[in-house]
């Protein structure tokens, strides 16, 4: 990912969601679809995610219009986490 981070830009500042998935027992529910539960741009929701538990992260997703090739339509705890990591260098 480093050629790519070189050389990409991300625009922060992009309309983005914070979803949650309905859980049990601090797992997904895979018979249910996640529901929003804030609106803002991309920097306000990944800000909403990393204020979010550790132990609950994997419950959330944050959707956006794709940026490639660093941003997809629909980031991954794993993913918001890592651009959380390069919002200052991004």
């Amino acid at each position: 990912m480093g050629d790519v981070v070189a050389e990409s830009k991300v625009d922060f500042g992009a309309l983005a969601a914070l979803h949650k998935w309905p859980s049990l027992a601090n797992e997904r529910r895979p018979d249910r679809a996640p529901y929003q539960i804030s609106q803002g741009t991309l920097d306000e929701c990944i800000s909403a995610f990393m204020k979010k538990p550790a132990a609950t992260r994997h419950l959330y997703e944050i959707r956006t219009v794709a940026q490639p090739p660093l941003v997809t339509g629909i980031l991954s705890p794993e993913h918001v986490i890592e651009l959380s990591r390069w919002r200052e260098f991004l």
